[in-house]
C-alpha cells in the first residue's frame, strides 16, 4: 500500500468520525452566526428608518407633547453686588437690575380630551392626536413671602406675565383662550416655561389681586401632537384627568395615576392624576425657571430624582399594540435554537442513519434557516407579524424538506425534519407570546432535546468510525 492510499485512508477514517463529524457541524454552525448577527443588524436598520419615517409623517403636525403651566412669572427690582478692579484696586458697587420671580398656583385643575388618528405612509404608521384641555388655576401669596427674602413693594405687579408652556408650539390650534377674574386676556407667541425649554405663549396680566386674596384664571388650550402627552406638575396641588378612545394607553413617568380612578378598555381609557408639591419636592415661589422635561415615549426610572431636584412627570403614551421590530428582534435571537436542533437532527440521519451529508449541504440548509428570518422581517413590515410569522415559516419548511428528501434519498426522512421545523417555529411563535415564562419553557425545550440527544446516541462510540457501537 503506498504512503498516498495510506494518507487517503487515514483522512477518510477521520472524516468517518463521529467525533470529528461533530465538530465539523459545530463549527459550520458558528460560522452561520455570521449572517445571523447580520439579520439582527439589517432589523436594527428597518426599525431606524421606520422612525425618521415617522416623524416625517407628523412634521408640521406637533411632536410628543409636553404642557406645563399656568405660572405667574412677577418682575421684581433686586440689588446686586458686583465687584470691578478701578485705579488698581477692587471696589464693590450695588446695582439694580429687574429679576423674575415664578408663582406657581395653589390648585390647578385640566381636563384633557385625547381625539387620536392614525395617518400612513406607504408601509409606516404613526398615532396622532388632537388635545383638548380645559383647567383652572388659582394664584395666591404664600403666608410666608417675606421669607424669600423678596418685599412685594418691589414687586411691579402690573407688569405680571401669565405664561403657558408647550414643547412643540407648531402644534398650536387657533381657539385658545384664557381668561383671569373673568377678563378675557389677549395671548401671545414666546416666553414658555423652563419645564418646555422656554417653549409656549403668554399674557400680560395685572396680578395687583394677588394683594387682596388672589386671582383665578380659566383658559382652554387645544394643540396637536403625536404618540405621548406629558404634563409637568407644578401646582400645590395638579389633578389631570386624561381620557380617549385609544385602547392601548401606558403610564408612564414619575407620577402615575390613581388605581381607583383608571378604566382601560377596548373602547379607550380614562384616567386620573393628584399630584402636590410635596410629592414634587418644590415651593409654590420660586426665583429661577423650571428644568425642562423631556417627552417620555418610553418608561424611564430616572425621571423623577427628588433628592436632586429633577424635573418630575406623568405621561400617557399611546402606543401600538403590537412591535413589529421587536417581535422580528425577539425570533432572530431564537436562530440558534433553529439551526441547533436542525443540524443536530440531520447530524443523527448521517452518524447512526448511514447517510452521508456533506458541508455544503449543511451550509444550504442553515442559509434556509437564517433567510427565514429576512422573510420574516419584510412580510411583517406589510402583513403584519402574525401572518408575516405564517407564511415565512411555511416556505422555509416546504424548501428544507423537498431538500431533505433529495439530500437524504427518502420523503419519509424529509417529513420528520419538516415535522421539526414545524414544531421549532411553532414553539418560537408560542415563546414569543409568552413574556413571562418564554425562558422557562424554552430552557425545558433544550433540555429535553439534550436529553433525546443523548439517549439517541448514548451507544455511539465518537472516536471510532460509524458503524462501531457498543454492544
Amino acid at each position: 500500500m503506498t504512503e498516498e492510499t495510506e494518507s487517503r485512508n487515514e483522512f477518510d477514517k477521520a472524516e468517518r468520525s463521529p467525533g470529528a463529524k461533530f465538530l465539523l457541524v459545530l463549527l459550520m454552525g458558528f460560522l452561520l452566526t455570521i449572517p445571523l448577527f447580520a439579520t439582527w443588524l439589517l432589523v436594527y436598520d428597518r426599525q431606524s428608518q421606520s422612525e425618521t419615517a415617522q416623524q416625517s409623517i407628523v412634521t408640521g403636525w406637533g411632536g410628543e407633547q409636553v404642557f406645563a403651566g399656568p405660572k405667574l412669572v412677577l418682575p421684581y427690582t433686586a440689588t446686586v453686588q458686583e465687584t470691578v478692579e478701578q485705579d488698581g484696586k477692587s471696589v464693590t458697587r450695588s446695582n439694580e437690575v429687574t429679576a423674575e420671580l415664578f408663582l406657581a398656583p395653589e390648585t390647578v385643575t385640566l381636563d384633557s380630551d385625547l381625539k387620536t388618528q392614525s395617518k400612513k405612509r406607504a408601509i409606516y404608521e404613526v398615532v396622532v392626536y388632537d388635545s383638548h384641555i380645559a383647567g383652572s388655576a388659582r394664584f395666591r401669596l404664600p403666608d410666608d413671602f417675606e421669607r424669600n427674602g423678596i418685599s412685594t413693594s418691589d414687586i411691579d405687579f402690573t407688569r405680571a406675565e401669565l405664561r403657558f408652556g408647550l414643547s412643540d408650539a407648531r402644534g398650536l390650534a387657533g381657539d385658545n383662550n384664557v381668561t383671569v377674574n373673568g377678563e378675557q386676556l389677549t395671548l401671545k407667541p414666546g416666553r414658555g416655561l423652563g419645564e418646555t425649554g422656554n417653549s409656549g405663549f403668554f399674557a400680560w396680566v395685572d396680578a395687583s389681586r394677588l394683594m387682596d386674596g388672589g386671582l383665578s384664571a380659566d383658559f382652554t388650550v387645544r394643540f396637536k401632537g403625536n404618540q405621548s402627552l406629558t404634563v409637568a406638575p407644578h401646582a400645590g396641588l395638579t389633578e389631570w384627568t386624561v381620557r380617549s378612545k385609544w385602547p392601548h394607553p401606558s403610564f408612564t413617568g414619575g407620577f402615575l395615576p390613581e388605581t381607583e380612578e383608571t378604566k382601560v378598555t377596548a373602547e379607550g381609557f380614562e384616567a386620573k392624576y393628584a399630584i402636590t408639591n410635596l410629592a414634587l419636592g418644590s415651593s409654590l415661589v420660586a426665583l429661577q425657571a423650571g428644568q425642562q422635561v423631556s417627552p417620555d415615549s418610553e418608561p424611564r426610572v430616572d425621571l423623577y430624582q427628588p433628592a436632586g431636584g429633577a424635573a418630575a412627570s406623568a405621561s400617557v403614551n399611546l402606543i401600538q399594540p403590537v412591535d413589529l421590530y421587536g417581535q422580528v428582534d425577539r425570533a432572530a435571537k431564537y436562530g440558534f435554537l433553529i439551526i441547533g436542533f436542525t443540524f443536530v437532527a440531520f447530524l443523527l440521519f448521517d452518524l447512526i442513519g448511514g447517510v452521508r451529508i456533506s458541508s455544503v449541504q449543511y451550509i444550504l440548509i442553515g442559509a434556509a434557516l437564517v433567510l427565514f428570518f429576512v422573510l420574516l422581517l419584510a412580510f411583517a413590515e406589510i402583513i403584519g407579524f402574525a401572518l408575516a410569522f405564517i407564511a415565512a415559516s411555511a416556505a422555509t419548511i416546504g424548501l428544507i424538506t423537498a431538500y431533505s428528501a433529495s439530500v437524504l434519498s427518502s420523503w419519509r426522512s424529509a417529513s420528520l425534519v419538516g415535522g421539526l421545523l414545524a414544531g421549532l417555529y411553532g414553539a418560537i411563535y408560542i415563546l414569543l407570546s409568552l413574556q413571562a415564562y418564554s425562558l422557562l419553557i424554552g430552557s425545558l425545550l433544550i433540555f429535553a432535546a439534550l436529553a433525546g440527544v443523548m439517549f439517541v446516541t448514548r451507544r455511539l462510540d465518537w472516536s471510532n468510525s460509524l458503524g462501531r457501537a457498543k454492544a
